[in-house]
Order: structure tokens, then sequence, then C-alpha cells
């Protein structure tokens, strides 16, 4: 079986078992897809090799981005614009609809960020995002010293770009996902391996941080993607593949996956296909309950 069951609630949804589709190889790290309902493309980043990609069903993978300075999360905006975290630079940026970029952010006060990691966009165009130090590694970025002495999570205000430091006592922050009415917040730390959970006020700020969940289990994999299907489960991605957790934070279980999973998100028509970025590889499974569009 490819999946380890620990509540009878994961069978309705995800299934009693899933089967992996291998539609790319050869890559050198998955990271950051997201799907494209106008198109039905998925576009998803490999970070060491510094290259950007597309798939869909009728002309498989392509190019999307090379260089890509070095990205990794990816996110639509309301306007159906990407926008996307860069590690070798340190900053998110926006594709416009004409090709050309913008830069959203890169500093902190006069200090770079980190290395932008994951990014969501709220529906009134406000953009979250985590900003651990992994990007200024060797193979994951570029080998460099940090200029800040925290990791923390960012909020773009959408009239005017302003950057606010919404938290910083991670030890890595990494994914990060709203709950369906956006009323919270939802962070994983890779290095203390759980979720954290937080308010979102009217402003866009946020508060009343506690811990929601821990990702445990056997294999190899931390806490990296976390993403939300429209019945409010948590998925994130953890030791041994992706772990399913209920609104009430009981993990419904584990889909093993073949290789160690980043990050993911849903797809197809119906949204019942999860996309699976996992190391060399990009698979697809199908899932009962459809993702949040």
């Amino acid at each position: 079986m490819n999946v380890e069951i620990r509540d009878a609630r994961f069978t309705a949804v995800v299934g009693d078992d899933v089967a992996f589709e291998q539609l790319g190889s050869g890559f050198d790290f998955t990271e950051g897809p997201v799907w494209q309902p106008a198109t039905e493309t998925l576009t998803f980043s490999d970070m060491p090799g510094n290259h950007m990609r597309s798939w869909n069903a009728g002309q498989g993978i392509t190019t999307f981005r090379q260089p890509s300075n070095m990205a990794n999360g990816n996110a639509y905006d309301g306007a159906g614009r990407l926008v996307t975290c860069e590690h070798a630079t340190s900053r998110v940026s926006r594709t416009e609809h004409d090709g050309s970029i913008t830069v959203l952010a890169s500093h902190h006060g006069d200090k770079e960020l980190n290395s932008p990691n994951d990014i969501i966009v709220k529906q009134d165009g406000a953009i979250y995002f985590s900003d651990p130090s992994y990007g200024r590694l060797e193979y994951f970025g570029v080998l460099r010293e940090p200029e800040l002495d925290f990791q923390g999570v960012y909020r773009i205000a959408p009239e005017d770009n302003a950057l606010t430091l919404l938290v910083d006592d991670f030890a890595q922050p990494n994914g990060l996902c709203f709950s369906l009415d956006e009323t919270r917040l939802f962070v994983n730390d890779t290095d203390r391996g759980h979720i954290r959970e937080f308010d979102v006020a009217p402003d866009g700020s946020i508060a009343n941080s506690r811990i929601w969940a821990e990702t445990v289990g056997e294999g190899p994999g931390a806490p990296d993607g976390l993403k939300i299907d429209s019945a409010e489960n948590l998925y994130c991605s953890g030791p041994g593949g992706v772990h399913v957790f209920a609104p009430d934070g009981t993990c419904l279980g584990v889909i093993l996956t073949p290789e160690v999973t980043a990050n993911f998100t849903w797809g197809d028509s119906d949204m019942c296909s999860l996309f699976l970025t996992s190391s060399t590889s990009l698979y697809r499974i199908r899932v009962k309950v459809p993702g949040n569009t």
C-alpha cells in the first residue's frame, strides 16, 4: 500500500490507497507547484537546476523560465499574475502579463531578505511569504552569509507593496496557507517539526500563535509544503510523505511517496488530482476531496 491510515476518516478524504503516475523525472530538486485553471497548466520550480517548468496534458513538460534565479515557491494573484520566491536574489517577484518582471520585496529595512521560500495570496490581494535561510546554502541557493539574524514571515500590502514583518521567532518557517475563511494562518517550521496557527486580524496582521499539529512518522522528509483542501483538511509534507490532517488537527494518515516530497498542489478540472514535486520527479495521484481553488 502507498498510504498509512491512522484514522478511518482518511479513506473519505484520500482513499484506501493511491497510485502514483510519474509525469516527469530527471530533475534536480522540484518545488513550488501551482495550478492555473484557465489553461489547465501546472508550473513548478527546480531550484538547483535554476529552471522553472510547466506541465499540461497536451504538451507534457516544457520550459517556463531558465534561468529562474533558483526560484522556489509560486502562487497566482487575483489578476492571474505569477508571484515567485527567488532564492538566488533573496526577493519576491511578479511576472506581469507581458512577461516583464516586477520586484515586490527584496529587503527588510536596509538588509537583504534571507531567501523567500513559500508564498500565498489572500483574497484581498495581500501576499504572505516565509523567509528561511535555505537559499543561502549551496545547492539550494547561493552560498552567502545572512544579513538578518532571524527567519520570519512577511506580508506585502496590496495597495502599495509595503513590506511588514509579521513574526520572527521561527527556526525555519516554510509552508503556509490560510483557513478557508482566511481568519487563520497556518505556517510550518521545518526544523521544529510542527505546524503553527495564528489568528488573522482585519488589517492583515497575525496574533495568538499556537502549535496546531506535529508531523510525526517514519522515513525521510520534514514539514515543507502546506495546503488546505475544500473541506478544510490540511496537507503537509513530512516524514515518509504527505501527512493529512482533519480540521480538528488529528493526523488521519500519510500518503507514502516514492521520493521525498517537498511540495504539492491540486489540479485538473475537478481539482481531485494532487500533483507532487518529489525530489527528482513530478507525480500525480487522485484523491477524494477536491483541493481548495
